[in-house]
């Protein structure tokens, strides 16, 4: 079998157990879902949207938190994984897009990655997401997922793995894969426990059966 088309029969079955796969991180406003994004590094999103819930009704605009009080934004997000940087990084976030966009968020890769707090993962999320631009967004379940699939190799990093999906697969399943392949590693791929005996993958996969 050809890799070409092992990477079809790859997306294939993961878009048959997960067909409706979307993005998990709840929002209203393309500024939420650029904070739920950054705020989601190194925490999962259903912990993200336990905070934003309350973040999001006591801070309605970007103005709101450019003026607010790092301890108060601190204490909005204190149960999500490094908080206090992470609130930092809101503060000056909302700063920025106000004082040189006007208070709308931008939509280029370069202007989003000058941000505080948002690096390629958080930019490709959010383009994809609200603006629909092709990317492939390579997080850990992503990566992780690729290698054990021989999508790409062990020590490759987020931006080697990215590469290479989007060589192999067409820009039209860029984003529909991002979200499949999440869900694969989150829920069935795991880092620890795989579902390694019902997985469909396992002829492909090219870890051992954990």
């Amino acid at each position: 079998m050809t890799k070409k088309e092992e990477s079809k029969i790859i997306l294939n079955e993961i878009s048959k157990l997960y067909p409706e796969a979307t993005i998990e991180l709840n929002y209203k406003q393309k500024h939420e879902l650029l904070i739920a994004i950054m705020l989601s590094a190194q925490t999962t999103d259903k912990a993200v949207n336990k905070v934003t819930k309350k973040l999001f009704n006591d801070f309605e605009s970007l103005e709101a938190y450019a003026n607010a009080e790092l301890s108060e934004l601190e204490s909005c997000i204190k149960t999500i994984g490094l908080y206090r940087n992470k609130a930092k990084n809101l503060k000056n976030l909302a700063i920025k897009i106000i004082d040189k966009y006007e208070s709308d968020v931008p939509s280029t890769q370069k202007e989003l990655e000058d941000l505080p707090g948002v690096g390629r993962k958080t930019a490709n999320v959010y383009l994809a997401e609200y603006h629909e631009i092709p990317r492939i967004a390579v997080d850990t379940h992503v990566s992780r997922v690729s290698i054990r699939l021989g999508l790409a190799k062990k020590g490759d990093s987020p931006i080697q793995v990215e590469k290479k999906l989007m060589k192999i697969y067409h820009k039209d399943q860029w984003i529909t894969l991002h979200h499949k392949f999440i869900h694969f590693g989150r829920y069935f791929c795991k880092a620890r426990n795989p579902k390694c005996k019902e997985c469909p993958l396992l002829e492909i996969c090219k870890m051992p059966m954990i």
